[in-house]
């Protein structure tokens, strides 16, 4: 500082800050502590020449003045760098008039803008002051706390302490300032030139804090239900989890606020429903829970809410900030869960059932029939998928009931019900449905029995249904009688009659239940039917009239008998109740009917039938032939052909022979040329029934017969023709398992009455039985030796009539 002084030596002492030095002004003392601060510490010494040229012109300026000023300085620059420190000194003599500051200051300040945005504002004297900034509360945009910072507005953020109700955002500067204000630091050394040192002012500070923030936060809730699929009559929950989206939840001396959140379960919905930002217009309820949250996290639901029926049933969770009461201030608003959301969707599964009746009532084996099913859901809607109704698979078994009598309703099926048909129905929604047909084989009751199964849907289906279901087992609307068919085969004892004579009938009846006429009816199913009819119709002209089309109600009547409709053999002519009297001549048929019942069906025998036809001579009868071939047979078992040779004069010697023609499809024209089977002669002695014998065949066909009448030379008396009604025998394979029909034995014809010889000519009455056999040789009687008369006839197979000795009949 001091230019005629000594150089300082030992003995400087510690620099001291000072603000009032030899008479300097304080802006001068500025303008030494700017220069100083500016370039004083400068390794180049171009400008620290230059510095210390500027301290000696304002520091010691008269001594500086007197060594002759900047002339004589300048010549003491050694001549390489004098034009460079002159011109530095220039600069700094310009700069520090314009750039010291007598008493520099700093000033932060904040403002904010929103909850969590603000301003930091420095302000600083000179302009170009920089300093430390340091936040508290906050940060920067770049999440710094602390920056050097010049004057100017800065971004911050504020980052409140977790679950704080309030916070500030506080601020903080702090410079050096190195080189402001109105003071040097000097060294003094005694008896030595003193030295200058840019001022050692304390650092420059300024702190601010923004007023206090009041703090909300917001909670929101996602759900998932604690099950997809909920049992009607359970109660359905709801997994909750609460986050914040907005600061954190707020704690009110040492205490979690807390926020009321409210759950309303919709429903039930057929079907899923579209998700939406608010339930439709009339969506039902099902109810609403409460819970209160205190934290971020999990919760789940009190499962208050019980599934009432089948449906979709879907949540949706809110928080009303108006319903917080005294802590509505500390949410940022309220909020409501989306409609809809297939996440916080339960499912009550639906329980599908049908109600069935069966289409046919009364049906004969061998009916195919089917079931009306009426399906629903019974426990609530029918549920959707997709938008169409959830298919479901319906299973019906149809039972053939043991034993004769309707089924006993029940929830078990009995071990002995026999399965005869399952069919599926594939339901799309409730309605009425017809099942896939099941023929039924076998006479007796048939149930049916439905039932829905789970392991039977398609597995995306099962969830959706709530139990395996089925019916029970003999709902009388869900039977079936199939009706018993009766099989009746008679025979007249004798085919002549003469007028005012007696015939006898031998009827053998098959097929009805055993306990038939028992049953006396059970409110649904009808009483047993409890006779047959036996109407002998006649006379008529012809046997030509005696057709299958006969317009039976506008047929003569002679008589009609009655016996039990129940299996048995029965024997009607022989009493005076069931006496069958012809008085007319012509031709006459016994036809036995059954009304039906609800357990055996309708019968009716056919008036073409020649077992039942006798024949009341008059004056005089052409020679005919009726023939009636065994309707069907098995392979390998035997079958015939039978005539009844009908006529007042049959030619003594005559003959009948049978040809069988085959085998044929049956599709194929009838066509008889070479006979795989010829009959022996048949003697025909008077007016009766015959039969070919038996034969058999290999496979199935059919099988035509002709039968032709010749008198003793051979001459053709009456011959058949290819493919007449009654003369087609259809021979079918025999179903596995089916044993052939054995023959069945007949019981002993009753003993004729007193009046026997009614049934020949009016002078028999006088005869005693010794002389009968002699009478009938004397007379050529011989019509006692009809067919009708052999003894041994069964089933299956007849001993020809003249093959029927006299002793047999008499013994008889």
């Amino acid at each position: 500082m001091d230019l005629d002084a000594t150089p300082p030596g030992e003995g400087t002492q510690a620099p001291t800050l000072t603000t009032a030095l030899d008479g300097l002004t304080r802006q001068q003392l500025a303008e030494l502590n700017y220069v100083m601060g500016r370039w004083g510490d400068s390794a180049d010494p171009t400008i620290t020449a230059a510095v210390q040229l500027y301290v000696w012109w304002v520091a010691d300026a008269p001594t500086f003045a007197s060594r002759g000023g900047d002339p004589h300085f300048f010549g003491l620059i050694p001549d390489g760098s004098r034009d460079q420190v002159t011109a530095n000194l220039a600069m700094m003599r310009e700069a520090a008039p314009r750039d010291a500051v007598i008493d520099p200051s700093i000033n932060i300040s904040v403002a904010m803008v929103e909850q969590y945005r603000g301003t930091v504002t420095v302000q600083g004297a000179p302009a170009s002051l920089t300093g430390k900034v340091t936040l508290t509360g906050g940060t920067f945009e770049d999440g710094t706390t602390q920056k050097i910072l010049g004057a100017g507005d800065y971004p911050v953020i504020g980052t409140p302490p977790p679950g704080a109700p309030e916070y500030r955002i506080g601020a903080s500067i702090t410079t050096d300032a190195v080189g402001y204000g109105a003071g040097v630091d000097l060294f003094y050394t005694p008896g030595a030139q003193r030295i200058l040192g840019t001022a050692t002012f304390a650092p420059l500070t300024a702190t601010a804090e923004s007023p206090a923030i009041p703090l909300d936060f917001q909670p929101v809730i996602e759900t998932q239900v604690s099950s997809k699929f909920v049992q009607a009559g359970t109660p359905f929950t709801d997994q909750l989890t609460v986050t914040v989206t907005k600061h954190s939840w707020i704690t009110v001396n040492g205490s979690p606020v807390p926020v009321l959140a409210e759950g309303t379960l919709y429903g039930p919905f057929d079907a899923q429903p579209a998700e939406a930002n608010a339930p439709p217009g009339g969506a039902p309820v099902l109810g609403t829970e409460s819970l209160t949250l205190t934290h971020p996290g999990a919760y789940v639901s009190p499962g208050t809410l019980v599934a009432p029926s089948s449906g979709f049933y879907t949540w949706v969770w809110s928080i009303d900030k108006q319903k917080q009461g005294e802590n509505v201030k500390y949410l940022t608003d309220s909020f409501t869960d989306r409609f809809g959301h297939v996440a916080e969707t339960s499912v009550a599964p639906f329980q599908p059932e049908a109600v069935s009746k069966a289409n046919e009532r009364l049906v004969k084996p061998g009916d195919a029939v089917t079931d009306t099913i009426t399906v629903s859901s019974t426990n609530g809607a029918w549920l959707k998928q997709n938008g169409a109704p959830i298919p479901v698979i319906f299973e019906g078994t149809a039972y053939q009931v043991p034993g004769t009598l309707p089924p006993v309703q029940g929830g078990e099926i009995p071990e002995d019900a026999a399965p005869v048909g399952s069919v599926q129905v594939v339901t799309e929604g409730p309605g009425t449905y017809t099942s896939p047909a099941v023929t039924l084989p076998d006479a007796g009751f048939v149930t049916w029995v439905w039932e829905v199964r789970k392991s039977s849907q398609p597995e995306w289906v099962r969830p959706f249904l709530a139990a395996d279901w089925r019916d029970d087992y003999g709902i009388n609307v869900e039977t079936h009688s199939v009706r018993w068919p009766i099989s009746i085969t008679s025979e007249v004892r004798e085919y002549n009659v003469h007028k005012s004579g007696r015939a006898f009938d031998r009827i053998t009846v098959t097929g009805f239940p055993d306990n038939h006429p028992d049953f006396t009816g059970d409110g649904y199913w009808g009483p047993d039917a409890k006779e047959l009819t036996h109407t002998v119709y006649g006379p008529f002209a012809t046997d030509t009239e005696l057709t299958s089309d006969l317009p039976l109600e506008d047929a003569p009547v002679l008589t009609t008998v009655t016996t039990p409709a129940k299996n048995g053999v029965y024997d009607i002519g022989y009493t005076d109740e069931d006496a069958i009297r012809p008085a007319k001549p012509g031709y006459y048929v016994i036809v036995t009917s059954f009304e039906g019942d609800d357990r055996v069906h309708p019968f009716v025998s056919s008036p073409t039938d020649i077992w039942e036809r006798f024949f009341v001579p008059g004056p005089e009868q052409p020679v005919s032939v009726v023939t009636q071939a065994q309707e069907s047979a098995f392979v390998g078992d035997p079958f015939s052909d039978t005539a009844l040779v009908q006529g007042t004069d049959i030619p003594k010697g005559a003959y009948l022979m049978f040809r069988a023609y085959g085998l044929q499809p049956p599709a194929d024209a009838p066509v008889c040329e070479v006979p795989f089977f010829a009959s022996a002669k048949v003697p025909v002695t008077q007016a009766g029934h015959y039969r070919s014998g038996e034969t058999t065949v290999k496979k199935p066909g059919n099988v035509y017969w002709v039968e032709t009448l010749y008198d003793q030379d051979g001459k053709v008396i009456a011959a058949g023709k290819c493919g007449a009604p009654g003369e087609t025998t259809v021979v079918a394979e025999r179903p596995p398992g089916t044993p052939p029909t054995p023959p069945v034995p007949q019981p002993p014809l009753p003993k004729p009455p007193t009046s026997l010889a009614e049934t020949g000519s009016d002078g028999w009455m006088s005869f005693v039985w010794g002389g009968i056999a002699a009478a009938l040789l004397a007379t050529g009687g011989t019509l006692w030796f009809g067919r009708k008369l052999a003894l041994y006839r069964e089933r299956n197979g007849y001993v020809r009539e003249e093959d029927t000795g006299i002793d047999d009949l008499m013994n008889e």
